[in-house]
């Protein structure tokens, strides 16, 4: 029985044997790396930028996109450099590196989710007390709390996972290094400390979930009573985008975790990892602008102005060389006798 320890390296899941494939892989994931990392940006910015979304929800909506960016950033690129340089190596510390930060994201991500949750209830069944509970003070310590919570869930996953010893080679048939796979190549028993881990955390998620599930019960409740089509409209607007991310995550999430052994194939694995890692970081950014009037406005208003930035600069510059032109020209004119 040999030890995590004593290894050097990981080797990833090859997405191909044949270069022309690898290539495709490389172009596929560049693509939806770019995706996510252009739409992630703009809300980044937006949110940043435009003191109009200054405000709890957009807040919240902030430190999501920068969890997505983060989980996408740390799973994509490794595979794409794999496919490009025909290798499936990662080191050690890499692969400890990618569990300890994938854990910390997700964890934050679905902790995040549930104080969204309850950011949409306190907006729309309390309205009148949303001031008082959600002050700026409020969020900053909600919003810590979320990143201490994926941390602490971080840290423990990590530790326990790399403490238990192997006997099964070191191949993961992953695209990158998570938890599952690396528990499929430790020893017989050695693993069920890392397994009623996460049992325990399946617990703890399955409260959010219920949280959740009840916070939008009286979340719809109030909002159909609402008189006002228009109120009903803007109500939807803000709850829908949210409901349909913590859907998509928690679904592909849970799968991939606990899903029975006698489901586990390498084809299914991948596909289930690319849903919950990949698809939710790159979808999130147009899921939140597609029904967001406030997103789009802020967007429009950011492109405006670098649209009305980059002709001033260009007249400016262009009437500088009129301007040097015109005096050569005046310059001979006084040489010439």
């Amino acid at each position: 029985m040999s030890n995590i320890s004593s290894l050097n390296e990981f080797l990833l899941l090859a997405f191909a044997d044949t270069r022309e494939l690898q290539l495709l892989h490389f172009s596929l994931f560049l693509g939806i790396y770019l995706a996510a990392l252009l739409g992630n940006g703009l809300i980044i910015t937006a949110v940043a930028c435009d003191h109009r979304l200054h405000t709890p929800m957009y807040f919240f909506l902030l430190n999501l996109s920068l969890l997505d960016l983060g989980t996408v950033s740390i799973t994509v690129p490794k595979s794409m450099a794999n496919s490009l340089w025909d290798t499936r190596a990662i080191s050690y510390s890499g692969c400890a590196a990618q569990v300890f930060l994938v854990a910390l994201l997700l964890g934050g991500e679905y902790c995040l989710l549930t104080v969204m949750a309850y950011d949409r209830y306190v907006a729309i069944c309390r309205p009148l007390h949303y001031g008082t509970i959600m002050g700026s003070r409020a969020c900053v310590k909600m919003a810590a709390a979320v990143w201490a919570s994926g941390f602490l869930y971080s840290v423990l996953h990590t530790a326990n996972t790399f403490s238990i010893p192997l006997c099964q080679g070191n191949t993961v048939d992953q695209f990158f290094c998570e938890i599952p796979q690396i528990l499929r190549l430790s020893c017989s028993d050695s693993y069920l400390g890392e397994v009623g881990l996460l049992v325990v955390s399946a617990c703890l998620a399955f409260g959010c979930f219920i949280f959740i599930v009840l916070s939008y019960v009286q979340i719809f409740t109030v909002v159909l009573r609402m008189p006002s089509e228009q109120g009903r409209h803007k109500a939807f607007s803000t709850c829908l985008p949210h409901l349909a991310v913590f859907s998509l995550f928690v679904s592909t999430d849970m799968f991939a975790y606990l899903k029975p052994p006698s489901l586990s194939s390498p084809a299914l694995d991948l596909v289930v990892a690319v849903l919950y890692a990949v698809v939710p970081p790159t979808l999130n950014p147009l899921i939140y602008s597609m029904r967001n009037k406030e997103l789009k406005d802020a967007l429009r208003r950011i492109q405006e102005s670098i649209t009305l930035l980059i002709p001033s600069g260009s007249v400016k510059k262009l009437s500088q060389e009129q301007e040097e032109e015109q005096h050569g020209q005046e310059g001979k004119q006084g040489a010439t006798p």
